[in-house]
């Protein structure tokens, strides 16, 4: 066991002593291969060093050649720029030189020119000093002063001047009355022929006829309460007086004297008058007036070739066939209006449609829903504006009362037409009051002149005659006197068609042989 002992125990050693053996090789040979390895890197770190030091050279070099290269681009650039400067400084010597010349030539004209302005107010003054002289001598010869002298020649001046203007203005419309008027009349008188309407007459009343009087109580009711019903639904007052067979209906608004005429037609016919049955037929017949009254303005456009009209204008066409104007039926004088416009816009040239379509609508501000404060014209245009007319056809009805400007040509036919329908003979009615007045308004308007001694109205007022006396208005002033009163008639009074004014001016001799 000792021995086996020591057996190991000697193995062991020999193995530590073999392992102790090998690291000291080991640790040998590293440390050799430690110093190989130290000594290349030495070596590699001489190389890098030397192959720095040679491209830090090269780049020295390099920079160097460069910056020699960009001072002489500099140096170049400031000799070419000192050139420049040079060459600057010898054109401005010139110029300096130049100017310096023209300043001396300018100041020898100033004086030149001052010699001859002091010689020019030499002479002035002898030129005034011998007019002064002329004057006194001509003021002496003559014995008047210059401002008297001068007065005088102006004054003969104006007398001559107002001479030649009024003979030119003479010839002037002796001229356009040859050519003129013959033309204009020919336009309207074809116009009017090729034009013919009946007139109808409207009032205020409507007369409803019966078979007999017992019908009228009927129509009363018991203690007049269907009157009453009748008139209520209509607003219509239903006058039932001792005339036979006959009730009268008045109101100022046609369309409801027309309701209330047909709901009294229908309710004498049934038989069968209450309030309920009114109120019903009431409200039937006004739809039917009302599509009549739609059917009539889509017919009137068609048969005067109007499209494309907006609804409420037909409308409005429509309802022109239960008004008057003057006891003139208002759509007869718009559809006469429009034939009118449409035959003279033919004989001038111009589009026929569109003033057929402006002498059409010219009145429909007389027949809107509301009442405003308006004229009938302006009240028209803005209708018109506001569904879409064209501008000029607007205008005409805006302008065929003078109420506004005319822009277009069709404003003035309409005009025309306007007054031609209305001043035919028989075509509309005035008041007897208010044609009186308009007479008188005419003879007061013409006396209030100078020199007028009587005036008379005739011919329904077309025509004014202004008698003058001979001693205080000559011939040319005659003329001057009807131009004027013409002018203000035009722009202070209202009348249909023109108004002719004659001026007579006479001379008598009156001797008595006794």
């Amino acid at each position: 066991m000792i021995t086996l002992i020591i057996a190991l125990a000697a193995a062991i050693v020999s193995a530590v002593v073999a392992a102790v053996v090998t690291l000291m090789v080991q640790r040998r040979s590293a440390t050799s291969r430690s110093a190989l390895i130290i000594a290349e890197a030495e070596k590699e770190a001489e190389n890098l060093k030397q192959n720095k030091i040679l491209e830090g050279r090269e780049e020295a070099l390099r920079i160097t050649a460069d910056s020699e290269k960009q001072a002489a681009q500099r140096q170049s650039k400031l000799q070419s720029s000192e050139a420049k400067l040079k060459q600057r400084e010898i054109q401005l010597n010139q110029q300096q030189g130049e100017n310096q010349r023209a300043r001396n030539e300018i100041e020898s004209a100033r004086a030149a020119i001052e010699n001859q302005q002091a010689a020019v107010a030499m002479r002035q003054s002898q030129v005034d000093e011998m007019h002064a002289k002329a004057q006194s001598l001509l003021e002496h010869i003559s014995g008047l002063s210059s401002a008297e002298a001068k007065e005088k020649l102006i004054e003969s001046l104006k007398d001559e001047a107002k001479t030649a203007a009024a003979s030119y203005i003479n010839d002037i419309m002796d001229d356009a009355k040859m050519t003129a008027n013959k033309e204009a009349k020919r336009i309207v008188v074809q116009s009017i022929q090729r034009v013919a309407t009946e007139t109808a007459i409207e009032n205020s009343v409507t007369v409803f006829h019966i078979d007999s009087d017992e019908i009228k109580g009927r129509i009363i009711g018991r203690e007049g309460r269907n009157i009453r019903a009748l008139e209520a639904a209509t607003g219509i007052e239903i006058i039932v007086d001792d005339t036979p067979e006959a009730i009268v209906l008045s109101g100022f608004d046609p369309v409801r004297r027309e309701i209330a005429r047909l709901a009294l037609h229908q309710l004498v016919a049934d038989g069968r008058i209450h309030p309920a049955r009114i109120e019903e037929v009431v409200a039937k017949v006004r739809k039917q007036i009302e599509q009549e009254i739609i059917e009539t303005g889509q017919r009137t456009c068609i048969d005067l070739g109007i499209h494309g009209l907006h609804p409420e204008l037909i409308r409005m066409v429509g309802k022109m066939k239960y008004r008057s104007s003057y006891g003139q039926n208002l759509l007869q004088h718009s559809r006469e209006t429009a034939n009118l416009c449409a035959v003279m816009a033919s004989e001038l040239g111009l589009n026929p449609k569109k003033a057929r379509r402006a002498g059409l609508l010219h009145d429909i501000g007389k027949v809107p829903d509301e009442e405003p404060e308006l004229p009938h014209a302006l009240l028209g245009m803005k209708l018109a504006e506001k569904y879409k007319e064209k501008p000029e056809i607007c205008n005409a009805i805006g302008a065929h009362h003078d109420e506004v400007e005319q822009t277009s040509l069709l404003a003035p036919i309409v005009q025309v037409c306007d007054a031609i329908s209305g001043a035919r003979p028989g075509a509309r009615r005035e008041i007897v009051e208010a044609y009186i007045k308009r007479l008188n308004d005419l003879e007061q308007l013409a006396l209030s002149y100078p020199g007028v001694v009587k005036t008379y109205a005739i011919q329904a007022g077309r025509e004014l005659r202004v008698i003058v006396g001979a001693d205080k208005i000559d011939d040319a002033e005659t003329e001057k006197l009807s131009e004027e009163i013409a002018r203000r008639i035009q722009d202070e009074m209202t009348y249909p068609g023109q108004v002719k004014i004659t001026v007579i001016r006479e001379t008598r001799s009156v001797a008595f042989a006794k």
